[in-house]
């Protein structure tokens, strides 16, 4: 009986917590990818449980096939945007405080062609853009992983060294426009403490 209680308690005990998606509150301020960056959310977006990273968030509204944000909040110079699955054999590019716009675009180029296994990947356009309070950058990408091409937009700036972004994408088809003025107003809210 005890041999049962203590075999059925370490299971317990080792047994992963399952993510969910959890509402997010319309209208009120939330902090989004460690709390630095804040974002106004709008009706019906869902924040998934469990972080990509310590400095990332998920959000979808349909779910994250069909449409995602992800929010960076304070990535630190030497970190990679996503979890690295084998450092050896499918390395990600860290970021760096002294990149321009153009090379946050390429490491996110090369890190969405790993973590996405994406064919082929184009920037669309880059071009300066506010971020909050500060000047920063914003570019339009679209990839094709598998036989879907996906379409996205990203928003960020480097403040005190560390990189924040907003990155909105979903297919091409159809749900890319259908949500497209609902993450940029996530966008246009962001706001960095």
């Amino acid at each position: 009986m005890l041999r049962t209680f203590l075999l059925v308690s370490s299971l317990i005990a080792v047994a992963p917590v399952s993510a969910k998606w959890i509402a997010v509150p319309a209208a009120n301020r939330a902090p989004v990818a460690g709390g630095a960056l804040t974002v106004k959310p709008e009706a019906g977006w869902n924040r998934w449980s469990k972080k990509p990273t310590k400095q990332s968030e998920l959000w979808s509204f349909d779910g994250p096939l069909l449409n995602q944000i992800q929010f960076f909040g304070g990535v630190g110079s030497g970190q990679p945007l996503a979890r690295e699955r084998n450092k050896k054999r499918e390395p990600l590019p860290k970021f760096k405080v002294d990149m321009k716009a153009t090379e946050v675009a390429e490491a996110f180029e090369q890190t969405i062609r790993v973590t996405q296994g994406a064919s082929d990947f184009a920037i669309d356009q880059i071009e300066p853009a506010a971020f909050g309070a500060t000047q920063g950058f914003r570019f339009a990408y679209h990839y094709t992983a598998g036989e879907l091409v996906r379409k996205g937009e990203v928003r960020g700036a480097i403040v005190k060294n560390k990189l924040y972004m907003i990155a909105y994408s979903a297919p091409a088809l159809h749900y890319y426009d259908a949500h497209l003025a609902g993450a940029q107003a996530v966008m246009d809210s962001a706001q960095i403490n």
